[in-house]
C-alpha cells in the first residue's frame, strides 16, 4: 500500500486552507472502510488518504514545523498501513460506561487473538497486532492490527472470542469490498 511521503505534507497554514475540502474526501474514504463487528467493535481500515489526512490533522493541531517531528508523525502512521496482501486497521473497542470498560478490557484480554478477516477462499486470517497493547491485565480499546488477506478484499471481519458480546461477524458490503480492493492494488 501507498505510504505518505513527506513531500505530501503541507505546512499547517497551507492546510489551514484546504482542511475542509480534504477533511470531506477523507471521511467519505473513512466511511467506506468502516465495518462495525457487534455491538462492542469497530475496524476503521487504513489507506493512503486516511493516513495523510490523521498526519496533517496531527501537524495542524501541534503546530507542527520541526522536520524531525513531522517525519516522525509521518513514520507512526505509515505503520497502521497494511504491506503487500495486508490491510491495516484501527480497532475501537466501544464501551461508554468507565466502570464496564474497566471490567471488560480484563475480561477481553486475549482480544487480539481472535480478530480475523475472512479471505475470498472462506479462510480465516487472524490479526497481526501490536503486542504493546496488551498488558499483562487488560487490553487496551484501541488496537493496531494488520490482516494477511492476500490479493482480494476479505469477505468478512469477525472475532471468534468465547464472550458471546464478542462472537459476531460481518460480511462486508460491496462499497467496503470495492474500497478494500483499490487498497490492495495501490
Amino acid at each position: 500500500m501507498k505510504r505518505v511521503k513527506r513531500s505530501e505534507i503541507v505546512d499547517f497554514v497551507t492546510y489551514e486552507e484546504r482542511r475542509d475540502g480534504v477533511r470531506d474526501s477523507a471521511m467519505k474514504a473513512k466511511g467506506e472502510r468502516r465495518v462495525h463487528v457487534g455491538p462492542h467493535l469497530t475496524f476503521l481500515f487504513e489507506n493512503h488518504e486516511t493516513i495523510l489526512y490523521q498526519v496533517q490533522e496531527m501537524t495542524r493541531a501541534e503546530r507542527m514545523v520541526k522536520e524531525a517531528d513531522i517525519v516522525h508523525e509521518i513514520e507512526t502512521y505509515n505503520e497502521l498501513l497494511g504491506g503487500p496482501g495486508e490491510v491495516g486497521c484501527t480497532l475501537l473497542v466501544e464501551l461508554d460506561d468507565p466502570a464496564a470498560r474497566a471490567v471488560k478490557l480484563t475480561k477481553w484480554l486475549a482480544l487480539p487473538r481472535h480478530l480475523y478477516a475472512k479471505r475470498a477462499d472462506g479462510t480465516k486470517a487472524y490479526a497481526r497486532y501490536d503486542e504493546r497493547q496488551v498488558g499483562e491485565t487488560r487490553v487496551s480499546s484501541v488496537q493496531y492490527l494488520k490482516f494477511d488477506v492476500g490479493p482480494q478484499a476479505p469477505l468478512a471481519i469477525g472475532c471468534d472470542h468465547p464472550d458471546p458480546e464478542l462472537k459476531h461477524e460481518t460480511t462486508l458490503t460491496d462499497a467496503q469490498r470495492a474500497a478494500l480492493q483499490r487498497d490492495l492494488e495501490e
